[in-house]
């Protein structure tokens, strides 16, 4: 049987944006342990009324379709600012879905490789969205465990359609899972009860959202702060603060929240955890309204898996055993509550003092996520 030709439409309505952004719901032969996003906050991020970032990006998307029979899609993105603090020519793809045909694949990133060309890009990278807080990469190892809330989901096959294209490895980040233990290693125990002694750090009491709002903006100017190296990282807004602030704060459990101050009361470092909600998100099919942040809330109480989102320390404060302090708050807190294991979220692979800090903790890599990266070669001149 002949292979049906494959025919790439850019989105230009509303309509075919809907279809974009719901494909993959209907997409066959994806993996069975997928978790959908929620829906309203994928409409928002594709909003720009409602996203001052993609606003401020040049942006495509492509649907491929073979005869009437809607078979992937593929965003385009180049981050101008980014592009400019960085002095880089390098466009994105994003959100990459798709059935398992190698010709599908080729015909989307062909797509959204002549669109970056035609702007002038040298290099394109992906899965990348418009920032590190976007699910980023393929994942390409670790596919029998279940994704968390922010990391990709895609198929065993997306990997391969992708290098076939001619991309390689950019960039890889690991996810851990790290039991809970009974009581810390004792060079960690021994460093958080010194520090703890002092009064040149405490832990910020926090047991309700009423006491946590306070911060999360606080803590938020500490991620622009200490993140900068991080590949694809942009200072986030004010308004950006705010809106994260609003979208986290009805699932964030004020307990799972651990933050340390200087004697100024200045935030220093802090972590962020939360209970897995993935299994919830299965049952809810990413659709929070009516019924479905039942699902969510559901999950998250009965999980004794904890997800670990955000963690940072002040550059000129790392190396002083600040982490030892945080760790064992939040691991002591987690152990109260039942806890088994935690997942470390996405760690680059690059960030070694991190990395061996999990790992000295007993976290074992069960997850890897690859973003791929391609030099663009110019458009050939007719008759050349």
């Amino acid at each position: 049987m002949p292979a049906i030709p494959v025919r790439v439409e850019e989105v230009r309505d509303a309509k075919a944006l809907r279809r974009f952004i719901h494909l993959p719901e209907h997409l066959p032969g994806q993996r069975p342990n997928r978790v959908p996003p929620v829906w309203a906050d994928e409409h928002a991020f594709h909003d720009p009324r409602r996203n001052d970032v993609l606003k401020a990006c040049d942006h495509v998307r492509f649907l491929a379709w073979q005869g009437d029979r809607c078979t992937g899609r593929i965003m385009g993105i180049i981050h101008r600012g980014h592009n400019q603090a960085h002095g880089e020519r390098t466009a994105r793809f994003y959100q990459l879905d798709m059935i398992d045909d190698r010709a599908v694949g080729a015909a989307l990133l062909a797509a959204v490789e002549q669109w970056a060309r035609g702007h002038g890009m040298q290099r394109i990278i992906g899965p990348f969205g418009l920032s590190d807080k976007d699910p980023q990469g393929a994942q390409v190892e670790g596919f029998e465990h279940l994704p968390v809330i922010a990391t990709p989901t895609n198929p065993e096959f997306l990997p391969g359609h992708i290098e076939a294209c001619g991309y390689t490895k950019f960039s890889d980040a690991v996810s851990y899972r790290t039991p809970i233990p009974e009581a810390l290693p004792p060079v960690y125990a021994r460093i958080a009860g010194r520090l703890a002694s002092t009064a040149e750090f405490r832990i910020v009491p926090i047991h309700s959202r009423r006491t946590l709002k306070p911060w999360v903006v606080p803590v938020l100017r500490l991620v622009n702060e200490t993140y900068g190296d991080l590949l694809g990282f942009t200072p986030l807004t004010p308004e950006e603060m705010k809106k994260l602030a609003a979208q986290y704060m009805p699932v964030l459990d004020p307990e799972l929240v651990k933050v340390l101050v200087d004697r100024e009361d200045r935030p220093v470092a802090f972590v962020v955890a939360m209970p897995d909600m993935s299994e919830g998100l299965r049952k809810a099919k990413g659709r929070l309204f009516p019924f479905g942040f039942i699902h969510v809330l559901r999950s998250m109480r009965r999980s004794k898996q904890l997800d670990l989102l955000l963690g940072a320390v002040q550059p000129h404060l790392q190396g002083r055993g600040l982490t030892c302090l945080l760790a064992n708050e939040l691991l002591g807190t987690a152990r109260r509550r039942g806890f088994t294991h935690m997942d470390s979220h996405l760690i680059l692979e690059t960030n070694t003092r991190m990395c061996a800090e999990v790992e000295r903790l007993g976290g074992k890599v069960w997850k890897r996520y690859r973003v791929y990266g391609k030099v663009l070669a110019s458009t050939p001149q007719a008759g050349v």
